[in-house]
């Protein structure tokens, strides 16, 4: 079987077009929007993904400015920055960046971004506004993944997904969106009794646990529709997935490559997040 690669580079760029326009209308009515990155890290990793929003932003005409608290912030120190943040006018979108420093969880403060600026939905009312099914924004990752279906033709309505994790960021917020699109949705995670067969019984499978490889083709059944969410650094210090594409291919319908997959949709769709995060503010 051939296994058509659910790029995403396509998608990202038709988003990111018209996030540019919409930026730019902005622009000449009142200001660009503006979006406010809250760092407390020193990670590598981070630094990278901090610098690639930028110049997202930048190409698209959205100021983007960073605010670097130290590695050892205080939960009280975080959640004093975004609450500013939040109540400042001139700022439209508030992203908060991990790690966080050692003791200090996301639960603890994403609460202090206010929810129409919470533009990858990581705040507990964000989250619950989505489980509710009520206007806000979705964590763009977990949202990419419908995104990326959608234009590739994938149906999900009566399909039986199997979403592999259950963070927050991704896993519990991709089943809501999943279960808007009328997917029926199981949810597997570490103690999720044979995992290979619950997901080979799946027509489409999500991958989204931080495992390299984690997936094989003994998870999916002939003909499915395997998503990789996942990010990890390979042997050779590149970036692979959560999926063993080697043993997936000639197996899988289709499979996202890693990177190159969900990756790039979910960078346009937080740009999207911020336009439309301002539009909101000056409507």
């Amino acid at each position: 079987m051939d296994t058509t690669s659910l790029t995403g580079k396509e998608l990202a760029a038709a988003l990111n077009a018209e996030t540019k326009q919409r930026a730019a209308a902005l622009a000449e009515q009142g200001g660009a929007p503006r979006l406010v990155l809250v760092v407390a890290n020193d990670d590598p990793a981070s630094g990278w993904y901090v610098g690639s929003l930028q110049r997202a932003a930048g190409r698209l005409g959205i100021d983007c400015d960073t605010v670097d608290l130290g590695a050892d912030a205080t939960a009280d120190a975080i959640r004093a920055e975004l609450s500013k943040l939040s109540a400042d006018p001139g700022v439209h979108a508030v992203m908060l960046q991990t790690p966080l420093p050692a003791g200090v969880g996301l639960d603890d403060v994403s609460g202090a971004i206010a929810a129409e600026k919470d533009v990858d939905g990581v705040s507990p009312l964000s989250l619950g506004r989505l489980a509710a099914g009520l206007p806000g924004f979705p964590p763009a990752t977990a949202e990419a993944v419908v995104e990326l279906a959608r234009r590739h033709d994938i149906p999900l309505a009566g399909r039986h997904v199997a979403v592999v994790g259950r963070s927050n960021v991704v896993g519990k917020p991709l089943a809501h969106l999943l279960l808007a699109e009328n997917a029926t949705v199981t949810v597997c995670h570490s103690r999720t009794t044979d995992l290979p067969a619950v997901t080979s019984a799946a027509d489409v499978v999500v991958a989204a646990v931080g495992r390299a490889g984690l997936i094989t083709g003994d998870h999916v059944r002939e003909g499915a529709v395997v998503i990789d969410v996942g990010t990890n650094e390979g042997p050779d210090g590149g970036i692979v997935g959560d999926v063993d594409a080697a043993s997936v291919t000639g197996k899988a319908a289709a499979l996202s490559p890693v990177p190159g997959g969900v990756g790039p949709v979910t960078t346009a769709l937080l740009m999207r997040h911020v336009v439309q995060a301002t539009e909101a503010a000056r409507a």
